[in-house]
């Protein structure tokens, strides 16, 4: 019995083996477009009547001819009058490697075969453009430039598909700086009466060295939405992979010319202005202000040099760091530099700030041209409260008859000289304690230095030191003078303009103690008697 059922199953396998085995019968391919343009892809369809992996169809046949893009696998059943059919789809995409007939081979699946398909490639720059569904176009600025200046590159790519994804790859140069200048546009324009969908990209381009600059044009790679034919009453899109390429350009490079002088700039325009109001006056110590901006149509801000200011030899000069930037308007890129000097005066009087001159090149006239700043007369006033030179009236003689003022004016000379006496003799006695008072009275004197520390205000602080060092020599000292009558005082003055007023900004605090320190020794040597000496030949 058992071995009547083992044969029954054995006959029913037997029976089957055929059925499954053999259920492949006929393999077709097909393509959606014949003739193809160059650089296009096309879409084979390998259709299979029974359900298969999906590595049972080998592509590897398709290299020889075609670029093989993304595969896709589909699959389905049908029953109709308990009838089934089963299906198998590969899709494939395919970009021909060359111009002419290439040919499909037949592709095999368990014996079945595929008939080849013979593809005609035309070339796609002998098709009109609006004929397209895609391509790209690309433009310089100028084919004749030079060395440092900007060339812009202006990329249009033209879609009459939907874009689902894309990369559109910066043009290629050697020896020069290519950057990409704003955002990209999104437009459209009719061509032939098709409307495209135009995505627009702008590039600076920068040559560093002269000669013939090959600007390779750029490339797109990306997927488009597109129709595909169905068996069914309805339509549908799929994604398919599109290529598209620019022209290249060549552009001259031509060398820095031989006349030009000074640093070197290349742009379409310059500009040169700053904020200033004329019939200003300043003080001694005060710094005066320069918000200098420097702008330049079609150059890059590396390209922009640092300005310059020439000034008097009594003034001295601390600029910030230039800020820079690069902008795009309305389709011109714009450089700019701005920058910031503190100019400090040391004497009083009228003055010139000399004319700032920045050279450029024209590369449409060919010649150098200058953006300038006029010359600015200033007025610098005496550093305020500062005491005014003493100067000695002359005596007017109002009779020609002496009378009694001889006598009288030797009496008081007696007299003084008594006195002097007696004061030198208490001098000698009391020296000691006398030197310690002096001392304690000029530590506990109230400075303005001190108030104008307290407020960290550095130009009152040396307004403050001129004007008591003024008091100590009983005569006007300036900023110029003070580094003759002290030096290292001086020095530190220098120092504290420095931090307050130079590019980088620091703590003057301990500038300021060692400035009241040297201020307190200087009014300590002042204040002291001098040697004994100078009286000695009163001494009788």
């Amino acid at each position: 019995m058992v071995k009547a059922r083992q044969s029954l199953l054995l006959m029913a396998v037997i029976l089957l083996l055929p059925l499954n085995a053999f259920a492949l019968s006929q393999l077709q391919a097909s393509v959606d477009r014949n003739p193809v343009m160059e650089n296009e892809y096309l879409a084979l369809t390998v259709s299979a009547d029974d359900e298969l992996a999906s590595n049972a169809l080998d592509t590897s046949a398709l290299l020889k001819d075609f670029v093989v893009g993304r595969t896709s696998v589909s699959r389905s059943t049908q029953i109709v009058n308990f009838d089934t059919h089963k299906e198998t789809n590969w899709q494939i995409l395919l970009k021909p490697k060359h111009q002419g007939v290439v040919t499909i081979p037949a592709l095999v699946i368990n014996g079945v075969s595929s008939q080849p398909i013979a593809i005609q490639v035309i070339d796609g720059s002998s098709q009109p453009q609006q004929a397209k569904n895609l391509f790209l176009t690309a433009s310089v600025s100028d084919k004749d430039a030079y060395v440092g200046q900007m060339l812009t590159y202006r990329v249009k790519l033209y879609l009459a598909v939907d874009l689902q994804r894309g990369v559109l790859s910066a043009p290629n140069t050697g020896g020069a700086q290519v950057k990409q200048v704003g955002d990209d546009k999104d437009g459209s324009e009719i061509i032939n009466g098709r409307r495209y969908r135009v995505i627009e990209r702008t590039y600076s381009i920068v040559a560093d060295t002269p000669g013939q600059l090959v600007i390779a044009g750029p490339s797109f790679n990306g997927d488009v939405l597109v129709d595909t034919p169905s068996r069914s009453m309805f339509s549908f899109q799929e994604s398919r992979p599109v290529e598209a390429q620019g022209d290249s350009v060549m552009v001259n490079i031509n060398p820095k010319p031989d006349s030009y002088h000074g640093d070197w700039l290349v742009a379409d325009l310059v500009n040169l202005s700053e904020d200033w109001q004329d019939n200003q006056s300043f003080e001694v110590g005060q710094p005066i202000t320069r918000n200098i901006t420097l702008l330049a149509s079609n150059a890059d801000d590396t390209s922009l040099p640092d300005i310059k200011l020439p000034l008097p030899a009594s003034m001295k000069s601390y600029p910030e760091k230039p800020k820079r930037n690069t902008m795009a308007r309305d389709g011109r890129t714009i450089a700019q530099l701005s920058q910031t000097v503190a100019i400090v005066p040391s004497q009083a009087g009228d003055f010139t700030l000399p004319e700032i001159k920045v050279a450029w090149w024209n590369p449409h006239l060919k010649q150098q041209q200058f953006a300038t700043l006029p010359a600015r007369k200033i007025q610098v006033k005496p550093a305020a409260n500062t005491p005014a030179p003493q100067i000695d009236a002359p005596q007017t003689q109002t009779s020609n008859d002496s009378g009694i003022w001889p006598w009288t004016t030797a009496l008081f000379a007696l007299l003084w000289l008594v006195t002097l006496y007696l004061w030198w003799q208490a001098r000698q006695q009391s020296a000691k304690p006398l030197e310690q008072t002096a001392a304690s009275k000029t530590a506990h004197q109230p400075s303005s230095v001190d108030a104008a520390i307290a407020a960290q205000n550095a130009g009152e602080v040396l307004n403050a030191l001129l004007r008591e060092v003024s008091t100590l020599f009983k005569r006007p000292i300036t900023l110029k003078e003070l580094a003759e009558v002290a030096p290292e005082l001086a020095q530190t003055a220098s120092d504290i303009q420095a931090a307050q007023y130079g590019p980088n900004p620091t703590d003057s605090n301990a500038l300021y103690q060692h400035l009241k320190s040297q201020l307190a020794s200087l009014k300590g040597q002042k204040t002291q008697p001098r040697t004994n000496k100078a009286l000695q030949s009163l001494n009788p």
